[in-house]
């Protein structure tokens, strides 16, 4: 295996401290993270990386890793693109609070009666709705249990056994990761609006925030700065260009970008805080071990309980932690790991993006010794070596 070379370009913010401010107000040299990030990755083999710290809602460190492509090897910068994978998820519930907002959507009234026809009679839900809209709790689901994963629906249709959307769950009674159940809110604002969600979230967050190096679909501009993808042996997987636009997935970004989308967030620029604040207030309380279960039954996990993990809108909730409640979300593709983790009280974050299967095992180290944050539920996450090495066996 090729080890990572040392290559990194730091960003210097004039604006920012010498040093970075963590969870516990002790304080970490840019140089010091600099040199434990770069050995952090080089050791885990992680082919290129991305890392940008907040605090008071302002970027105080980005520094970019690695490589973005090989044969000839290119260098990750800060304006390379990469695949934010599940991170889609977050942005997207953050453009449908800007709709809820303007009155242009209701977050509670149901799917079903949103659509002025069965879901099944909509040609990309020809097939595999058939099923689900003769389900007796198909009327009970709404926008909000679909963006909160408590809807009833598994992660996609695709990777049911016979291919079909089906309801696991009452509506409303258990957390069930799905990325299906976000896209459907996508094609009910696309229905509406009559555009495509790429097109309304450049015109509604992308565009606005200057987030030059970001888009729901690839576009050829990005080109050059498009970071390829690799597996866990350093393997090129795929090219970064996603297509169609996907609110459970397509974003490409870079972490730079996702700091102007964090730093607007807490700002006001893209919600009042009362909306940020319903988007952030749980839909429901997680008890769970882990996020995507190893096993069918397990046990309720003492990681959950500790800090009060929930979902809201879009979003994993912290509610009750040592540095207060936080907001998060996780992104995972082949080749393509990626974490943000920010913190209301103080404003800060943490983001983390990666185009190596790699990515994920750092997490928590770089978490740990840079921003100081020992509540992030690793378990849950999967973010431990016995998790990682058991999901890859499953593979």
């Amino acid at each position: 295996m090729r080890l990572l070379p040392a290559l990194c370009l730091a960003l210097t913010l004039p604006a920012a401290a010498q040093d970075i401010r963590r969870l516990d107000g002790s304080h970490l040299s840019k140089a010091e993270a600099d040199t434990f990030a770069r050995k952090t990755l080089t050791d885990a083999h992680v082919t290129g990386a991305q890392i940008t710290v907040l605090d008071r809602g302002r970027p105080v460190w980005s520094a970019s890793y690695g490589l973005r492509r090989r044969d000839p090897d290119t260098p990750m910068d800060r304006n390379s693109i990469t695949w934010a994978a599940s991170i889609t998820k977050s942005v997207f519930a953050t453009y449908v609070m800007q709709l809820v907002e303007r009155g242009e959507f209701n977050l509670d009234l149901p799917i079903a009666k949103q659509l002025p026809k069965p879901l099944n009679t909509y040609e990309p839900y020809r097939s595999s709705a058939s099923e689900i809209v003769n389900d007796a709790a198909w009327p009970l689901v709404t926008p909000r249990m679909l963006l909160a994963h408590i809807s009833g629906l598994a992660n996609f249709a695709s990777l049911e056994p016979d291919k079909k959307m089906h309801l696991h769950y009452k509506p409303g009674s258990q957390f069930l990761y799905s990325g299906e159940g976000i896209n459907l809110v996508q094609f009910v604002i696309e229905q509406r609006k009559q555009k495509p969600l790429d097109e309304l979230m450049q015109q509604a967050i992308f565009t606005p925030l200057h987030m030059d190096h970001t888009g729901l679909v690839y576009r050829k501009e990005f080109g050059v700065d498009a970071a390829d993808r690799f597996d866990a042996s350093g393997k090129f997987i795929a090219k970064t260009r996603r297509f169609p636009a996907r609110a459970a997935g397509s974003m490409t970004t870079s972490a730079d970008d996702l700091a102007l989308f964090a730093s607007a967030l807490f700002s006001g620029k893209l919600l009042k805080p009362a909306t940020m604040r319903a988007m952030l207030t749980p839909v429901k309380q997680i008890p769970t071990l882990h996020q995507f279960p190893l096993a069918l039954a397990e046990s309720p996990g003492a990681e959950a309980k500790a800090i009060g993990l929930a979902y809201g809108v879009g979003w994993g909730l912290l509610t009750h932690t040592s540095f207060g409640p936080a907001f998060f979300k996780e992104g995972h593709g082949d080749g393509a790991q990626n974490y943000m983790i920010c913190f209301t009280k103080r404003q800060t974050c943490m983001i983390l993006l990666t185009n190596s299967d790699n990515g994920e095992s750092t997490f928590r180290p770089l978490l740990e010794h840079i921003l100081g944050d020992t509540v992030t539920p690793w378990e849950w996450e999967g973010y431990t070596p016995s998790y990682i090495a058991a999901s890859r066996k499953s593979q």
